[in-house]
């Protein structure tokens, strides 16, 4: 009661930082004048007097709105986009090293340019990390226009650079790319031997893009690189044969929440007669029982198009976070040797672990780490405890005219997708273009041959797809467009509306 009292009188927290920003979005403003009058090259001069002055001692945050307000005209001048006063605001935040929640078509892309320009001009670098390669490549090409005409140069780290390539691109005063890639270069430069190797610099400053998604869904996910172990694949080959001869309850049981899957008495007893041992857990067979383990896990809890996908004759990863594929990435301790032997293809050699780090431990090495999302207020907790970071809301530029209705919840599956179905057609008969999103690969195909039998034309986009994914995305507000996504796209990639679809 009192809080609730003493917020009305001075306002929340979030509202009184928000007003200690204003006089600054002030200054800004009060420089465009001067900063339109400028020629191009008196623009980029600009860059190079900022960096004297940083050379020279003077903090950063100084130069902030010079700074802001070269990257405002430079956006203007090359994207014919202009920072609006709140994502100005979004930039200050970004730049002190907080997390920015900016509501959806907000322009979090645009914002992240402010603090980028700013803190480059230090020389030591700074890293903007996306969800994915499609991303990175296109906020380098799309903000590079910024960057460049200021005289900054830019990178991006994709899957599938040389080593040269990475360090060039570390070396750029902003570099964009993937959690994922940040992460592997950090742990391949503690496994060489040369100063020389390395490509990356020091962890300066970077800001997460999705930040819900990566600092608290996978946070806690490893990073592992891995080499092959010596041992032979026969023994996965004569297991995998045993598994279905296993019945659930009777021979084994799992535990879905805790993913896990345990023989009983009688499956022990039947593995032992299966196999003619005369004890599994007599340490001589420490090494089989460990291969029915494995074999058990791959046959009972993972699941074909939701866990893993099979393409030319390899079992890929399907990110559980993302719905995307990780090519290259493999389950350790003989599990995917054990899904390997389920699928009847060729069984690679077991891997051990070179080298691991969480998501959580990497961005936590950084000097300064700040980041943006649609989501995070819900989250701020563990943001605070984890990374010691703050969480601001961002008002909208115009008020919000979208309608976020409740939760619908109903019985059984059928109903659910009946429902769902029912509500897709009605609004492709209007012309409406409609975005379903799944949870997996399994659950996205069901619903296609769903709309598939009541003639509904539409797109599906998951991991199998995933190559055509910008040109998907790209027709998914068209008119009449029906697109059904795996979790993996609605990540940070834009949805034009087409040509008369605002007027329905």
């Amino acid at each position: 009661m009192v809080m609730r009292f003493l917020t009305k009188v001075f306002g929340s927290k979030n509202e009184r930082d928000l007003k200690k920003m204003q006089p600054v979005v002030e200054r800004i403003n009060a420089l465009e004048p001067a900063v339109q009058a400028m020629s191009d090259e008196e623009l980029r001069a600009q860059t190079g007097r900022l960096k004297e002055r940083v050379e020279r001692g003077e903090p950063l945050d100084e130069l902030l709105p010079e700074a802001f307000a070269a990257v405002r005209e430079a956006s203007r001048r090359t994207l014919n986009m202009r920072h609006f006063d709140m994502q100005l605001i979004g930039g200050m935040v970004l730049h002190e090293g907080k997390i920015a929640e900016m509501k959806t078509g907000e322009g979090k892309t645009l914002v992240a340019t402010l603090p980028a320009y700013l803190n480059a001009l230090t020389g030591r670098g700074m890293h903007i990390i996306t969800v994915n390669d499609y991303l990175a490549r296109r906020d380098t090409e799309w903000m590079g226009h910024i960057y460049r005409f200021l005289g900054l140069s830019v990178g991006t780290i994709v899957h599938g650079l040389t080593d040269a390539e990475r360090q060039v691109a570390y070396k750029a005063d902003i570099t964009y790319g993937t959690n994922n890639e940040f992460g592997f270069d950090y742990l391949r430069d503690n496994m060489k031997f040369e100063r020389a190797g390395l490509v990356q610099r020091e962890l300066h400053y970077a800001i997460v893009d999705e930040v819900d998604s990566i600092l608290v869904d996978e946070a806690r996910t490893p990073l592992i690189i891995s080499g092959p172990a010596e041992k032979s694949t026969d023994l996965y080959y004569q297991v995998n044969g045993l598994i279905p001869r296993l019945a659930r309850e009777k021979d084994f049981t799992i535990d879905e929440k805790a993913r896990t899957a345990t023989l009983t008495e009688e499956g022990v007893a039947r593995c032992e007669k299966l196999m003619q041992v005369d004890n599994l857990y007599d340490p001589r067979h420490i090494e089989l029982l460990h291969h029915v383990q494995q074999a058990l896990k791959a046959h009972a809890l993972f699941k074909r198009d939701v866990d893993y996908i099979v393409k030319e004759g390899e079992v890929i990863i399907v990110d559980e976070f993302t719905g995307r594929l990780m090519p290259g990435r493999r389950y350790s301790e003989g599990l995917h040797q054990a899904l390997e032997a389920k699928e009847g293809v060729t069984i690679e050699n077991e891997n051990q672990t070179l080298a691991t780090i969480t998501f959580q431990n990497y961005f936590r090495m950084y000097g300064k780490l700040a980041g943006m999302t649609g989501t995070a207020d819900t989250e701020a907790t563990e943001f605070k405890k984890i990374y010691n970071l703050d969480v601001m809301v961002v008002p909208t530029h115009k008020p919000m005219i979208r309608t976020d209705f409740a939760d619908v919840i109903y019985k059984t599956k059928r109903e659910k997708y009946d429902a769902a179905l029912d509500e897709i057609e009605a609004l492709h008969a209007k012309e409406q273009p409609v975005l379903v999103g799944t949870i997996n690969i399994d659950v996205s195909e069901q619903l296609s041959k769903k709309l598939k039998a009541r003639g509904i034309p539409h797109e599906v986009l998951n991991a199998k797809h995933h190559e055509k994914e910008a040109e998907i995305v790209a027709r998914a507000g068209q008119r009449g467009a029906v697109t059904i996504s795996t979790n993996m796209a609605g990540r940070g990639t834009d949805i034009v509306l087409g040509e008369g679809v605002v007027a329905r």
